[in-house]
């Protein structure tokens, strides 16, 4: 048995990105048999950069109910919202940051990328990667996929979890990163990584005018229509690669190379598959997010009491190490 773990923050409400590189293989990690899946939504995480009260709120019933709408069977994982096992999570995060290093967590990209404007950097962004590294190790997770971005801050988390055990003995499980390389990067419509940081995603649960509306506006050179187009370097090929089946994206790859469609025809028909592929899920979506939060508030108080029960006996069992039983 592997137990998997995956987060998401709620600093935004999910886009394609997050769907394809994130929700979905962790989805399809959790149906595979032998797997045992605890998939969260990292709440806590989010206030390092979002500060309004409302919007937190709303991004978390968003991100909650674009779970639910992909698939996720919440009777075969433990789906939960950080911040209501809080004492847990925070716990263990003060017990790792007296056994981590200063400059270990100094050098973390995600503080080293601000660390010229310190004015601007909050001690939460600092020990970010001490509570990542116990949102991990609290659950015994064996497995979690990460994104490039996060691939470092795993690497932190195995560090602080084999000082800890060196000092206090076997305590934690070591985790191990599982990167899928092919959707490790999802570029946005300008053609740099997906990012809500960026404004450059695509929220496949939009209405449909405003979501054609968006994908119009992915970056395309200026090659003329009668002309043949490069597929390998066009963002929306490669967005449309991503979603439609091998044949479609055969057709398209020869449009492209022979010439005589346009850039305009791509992203039409990049509208029309996106709407094809998600349509069961933007209609869930509206379920969960509109219609029922009811029914997710639910699954997510039902999940948060099976990682409460986790988490307590694995914080019992660190506090008998350090001598605080």
């Amino acid at each position: 048995m592997s137990r998997i773990l995956t987060g998401i923050q709620s600093s935004g409400k999910p886009h394609l990105g997050n769907i394809l590189g994130a929700i979905l293989p962790a989805i399809q990690l959790s149906e595979q048999s032998g797997n045992e899946s605890f998939l969260f939504i990292a709440d806590l995480h989010s206030l390092t950069s979002l500060k309004d009260a409302n919007t937190l709120k709303d991004n978390i019933r968003a991100v909650a109910a674009a779970w639910l709408a992909c698939g996720l069977d919440t009777q075969k994982v433990v789906f939960y919202r950080q911040s209501r096992v809080a004492a847990y999570h925070t716990e263990l995060t003060w017990y790792l940051s007296c056994v981590t290093p200063y400059p270990m967590l100094a050098n973390a990209h995600s503080f080293k990328d601000k660390s010229d404007r310190l004015a601007d950097v909050y001690a939460g962004l600092f020990l970010y990667p001490v509570l990542m590294a116990s949102d991990i190790l609290l659950y015994d997770a064996n497995f979690v996929p990460v994104g490039k971005d996060q691939k470092q801050h795993l690497e932190m988390t195995r560090d602080m979890a084999e000082r800890f055990n060196r000092i206090y003995g076997d305590t934690f499980v070591i985790p191990e990163a599982r990167i899928d390389e092919r959707l490790m990067v999802i570029p946005g419509i300008d053609g740099q990584k997906m990012s809500k940081s960026y404004g450059n995603y695509i929220d496949i649960f939009l209405p449909e005018k405003e979501l054609q509306k968006v994908i119009k506006k992915t970056i395309s050179d200026s090659t003329p229509l009668e002309a043949p187009k490069n597929p390998e370097t066009d963002i929306t090929f490669k967005l449309f690669s991503l979603i439609a089946g091998e044949s479609d994206i055969a057709m398209m790859r020869e449009n492209y190379l022979k010439g005589g469609y346009g850039y305009g025809h791509a992203k039409q028909a990049l509208f029309e598959v996106m709407k094809s592929r998600f349509s069961k899920e933007r209609e869930l979506f509206n379920y969960y997010y509109h219609e029922n939060p009811a029914a997710l508030e639910q699954k997510l108080e039902e999940g948060e009491e099976k990682a409460r029960v986790i988490a307590a006996k694995k914080i019992a069992a660190v506090r008998e190490k350090i001598g605080l039983s």
